[in-house]
């Protein structure tokens, strides 16, 4: 008799445990990456200035792309177009921040007309240039700890394909597959910096 109450008792504390688990995880915060962003200043598609300091307290999204991409940027600008849309019917806040790697074709006029042709609403959406191949190449190694080089054989660039979160400190805390990305997730992320 005593060693089937204790038997239930300890079957009844693992399960409590693990409900309990199961419920703290589900509103942790992300922190998988934790890297501190660079200070930067660059231009953004209405040709001024935009930089970490117009982030401050706020939680942001990047990516990486170029508009003379022929393989993933279009896809990813798709889908950080349904993100933004996505975010909006959540209302959820948050910026949505695409350094350009290849800032010398990509002018601020020719990234708004990029973005543009995928229906984007620039009230929250920055698009970046105005560095060199050498700044954006440190910058998305140190920052992001991925890649953005000039491919030597093509007028092409090899960049990661990621979308990252950001939070209100300017720590990358995680990333998410640019090409197909989890938008539930990603909105269930922000909502736990709120």
């Amino acid at each position: 008799m005593y060693r089937s109450s204790k038997l239930k008792t300890i079957i009844l504390s693992i399960c409590f445990l693990s409900i309990i688990s199961a419920c703290s995880l589900s509103s942790e915060k992300p922190n998988d990456l934790n890297i501190e962003v660079e200070n930067f200043t660059y231009t953004n598609q209405e040709n001024v200035p935009f930089g970490l300091s117009d982030l401050e307290n706020k939680v942001w999204i990047a990516d990486f792309i170029f508009t003379n991409c022929t393989t993933v940027c279009p896809g990813m600008t798709y889908n950080m177009v349904q993100l933004q849309s996505k975010m909006k019917e959540a209302g959820v806040d948050a910026e949505i921040v695409s350094f350009s790697v290849d800032p010398s074709i990509d002018t601020p006029e020719v990234l708004k007309e990029y973005v543009s042709k995928f229906g984007a609403d620039f009230s929250n959406w920055h698009l970046l240039t105005g560095y060199s191949d050498d700044i954006i190449q440190k910058f998305a190694k140190n920052s992001f700890l991925t890649i953005a080089q000039k491919d030597e054989n093509s007028d092409q660039v090899i960049h990661g394909t990621a979308f990252y979160l950001i939070d209100q400190q300017g720590i990358v805390l995680t990333k998410y597959d640019g090409n197909n990305p989890d938008f539930d997730q990603i909105i269930k992320d922000i909502k736990s910096l709120e």
